[in-house]
């Protein structure tokens, strides 16, 4: 069982047409609460994507305001969820690099760990507080500053490939590989930034699908990830296939 850990979550993976998809975040919610109740501390970056990604943006906006509206998407998703902790009987927090009047508090390293050892679920938002920076890298940070023990990538495929599966049918999946080999192969486990820096870090990453059943609780066991079949990313790690 992890001591403490960052997961990433989508904005996509928590949203739905309708605003909020209430039984996938019940399902997030309880595993994350799980975890905490046995002892892993846990840290959340959660993804705007259901409201706005700055892509989507017309060619003619600036880039800068397409990612402040990105961040701010964050922050709504970041506020849903930290809701739905305490309604659930689970103590979180909002943090942001930036100060958004009463309604988040802002990151600060030891305040955070205090927070962790308490057993709040703390929720990262926003970012990094500016642009061109995407949620993964500040993943890949608050993981690096908060010394966690591993990233969870929870994502909507079941692992890293060495080729998009959608497209390719013979694309073959990575049980592990290194972050060399992820970066040089340019393989989308995260925005390139991301990976360097739990590289330098030498915290290790797993990716998973988010929706394996008690995929996170399963995650939150590792290294003994066997029967959820994701893959594990590290700086001294073998690349071997399934």
């Amino acid at each position: 069982m992890l001591k403490r850990t960052v997961i990433k979550l989508s904005g996509e993976a928590i949203g739905c047409a309708n605003g909020y998809n209430d039984a996938i975040i019940a399902e997030i919610v309880g595993q994350i609460i799980h975890l905490v109740q046995n002892g892993t501390q846990v840290a959340l970056v959660v993804g705007g994507g259901n409201y706005w990604r700055g892509r989507q943006a017309a060619p003619e906006m600036c880039r800068v305001k397409a990612d402040q509206m990105g961040m701010l998407a964050t922050v709504m998703n970041a506020l849903y969820l930290a809701d739905t902790f305490r309604r659930n009987g689970q103590k979180a927090q909002v943090l942001t690099p930036i100060v958004i009047g009463n309604i988040t508090q802002l990151y600060e390293k030891d305040a955070t760990l205090e927070a962790l050892s308490a057993g709040t679920v703390i929720i990262n938002a926003a970012g990094l507080g500016h642009p061109m920076f995407s949620t993964d890298t500040i993943t890949a940070l608050r993981a690096a500053e908060l010394e966690a023990d591993c990233i969870l990538f929870a994502k909507n495929t079941d692992g890293v490939y060495d080729a998009d599966p959608r497209k390719h049918p013979n694309a073959r999946k990575f049980k592990s590989l290194s972050y060399r080999t992820a970066i040089e192969k340019d393989l989308q486990v995260a925005d390139m930034t991301a990976m360097h820096l739990a590289s330098d870090a030498h915290i290790p990453s797993y990716v998973f699908e988010l929706t394996a059943p008690n995929a996170i609780t399963k995650a939150g066991a590792y290294p003994n990830t066997s029967d959820l079949n994701g893959t594990y990313i590290a700086v001294d790690a073998q690349d071997e296939y399934y």
